[in-house]
């Protein structure tokens, strides 16, 4: 039986129970919610745990009102909230009657519904934590850990941790399945999961590009407009990431459309058909692929910076601006091991005045390649920050 992995979030969850009568732990389904909530009542007296998805639990709350009053002594941990939304409104009276923190631990998948009424309902009640898949802090310290692994098969626990490829695979394949045909009609959109099927398998090939639309929508017999409404599901869901450009005050034509990218790499990896690692690295767009897998692992684990991209019509471009206050960072992504950029990175360092810039790639340690210029791997760089105020 595999043991539980400590999660980041846990942290961040302990906390916010003892300022909150709240916790909204959001996140993509099979992300780990579930384990780390159960985890988490293993050291809290009285945790009661309902899962919205069983009769049995569901029937429970059929007066919510009454049940949480019976039960005002315990913390009660409410999983895939998402199906009850109604359930809100009771919570907030239940709440004010006893101002209490750390009595409610709710679990969902990011639906538009629970964060809007979880939001207007319980504002000043709640706190969110969004969680991911695993990143690469949470799962460096394995003996069995592997970059090249990690980065094929993503980072849902279930498809990391399987025992083999094989089993990796049928996992994704399964839940990307899933997602666009029991989760999506959940929510109460009623598209045909063929279409979203197409939809996102169309996506997979946009990966790291530039969201044009039109284009997409004309590759799907679809309107623009359609294909915009689509996308928004697939980003409410967690499953797209919308990286958007920076903007400045520059006198620069800058590009303005966001980009687009599969959040997990190995849910890319399954929709593009890319099998093994061999197959990845002849993929003719391995640097997209390593792209998105960087810029999910350090969004993910530096969650106080923002992240845009930078382009401009003359050819400047930096794949990611981190930003905190009035301080920039500027990351570029390599997936080759003597990583060489272009000019375009140069000019765009000296139009932002960057004063300093990482080149990451699978490269053992990290060098200096000019002046505030260095070239190193995810886990140093990770490390640095840490030391960025």
């Amino acid at each position: 039986m595999q043991r539980y992995l400590l999660r980041k979030k846990e942290a961040d969850v302990k906390r916010d129970l003892k300022n909150f009568p709240a916790v909204a732990i959001l996140g993509p389904r099979q992300c780990g919610k579930s384990t780390m909530a159960l985890e988490l009542g293993k050291k809290i007296k009285n945790f009661l745990y309902l899962d919205m998805e069983l009769l049995s639990d569901t029937r429970k709350l059929n007066d919510p009102e009454l049940f949480f009053y019976s039960n005002k002594n315990k913390v009660i941990c409410l999983d895939k909230v998402q199906i009850k939304p109604r359930i809100f409104s009771t919570l907030r009276g239940v709440i004010d009657k006893n101002r209490k923190n750390g009595k409610f631990i709710l679990l969902g998948s990011a639906s538009p519904e629970v964060i809007q009424k979880s939001s207007e309902t319980l504002a000043g009640r709640i706190s969110f934590i969004e969680l991911t898949p695993f990143t690469i802090n949470e799962i460096k310290n394995l003996k069995s850990f592997s970059l090249n692994s990690f980065w094929l098969k993503g980072g849902y626990p279930k498809s990391f941790l399987a025992k083999n490829n094989d089993i990796s695979i049928r996992w994704r394949d399964n839940f990307i399945k899933t997602f666009v045909e029991r989760d999506i009609p959940k929510l109460g959109i009623n598209i045909s999961s063929v279409k979203l099927w197409r939809f996102i398998k169309m996506c997979a090939h946009f990966h790291g590009q530039l969201i044009n639309t039109q284009k997409i929508g004309e590759s799907l017999g679809i309107t623009y407009h359609t294909a915009r409404n689509y996308i928004d599901i697939f980003e409410k869901g967690y499953v797209f990431r919308i990286l958007q450009p920076l903007e400045t005050n520059l006198k620069k034509r800058l590009i303005k459309s966001p980009k687009l990218y599969i959040r997990d790499s190995g849910v890319l990896h399954s929709l593009l058909e890319i099998d093994s690692f061999n197959n990845l690295l002849g993929y003719p767009f391995l640097g997209s692929s390593w792209e998105g897998f960087m810029i999910e692992n350090i969004l993910s684990e530096l969650p106080e910076w923002k992240g845009y991209f930078y382009r401009t019509s003359s050819g400047s471009e930096i794949n990611l601006i981190l930003t905190k206050g009035g301080k920039k960072i500027a990351v570029e992504f390599k997936s080759s091991t003597a990583p060489v950029v272009s000019r375009g990175f140069y000019l765009a360092l000296q139009d932002l005045k960057i004063e300093k810039a990482f080149i990451i790639s699978p490269v053992v340690g990290t060098y200096q390649l000019k002046e505030n210029i260095y070239v190193t791997n995810l886990e140093e760089f990770l490390e640095m920050m840490k030391k960025e105020k």
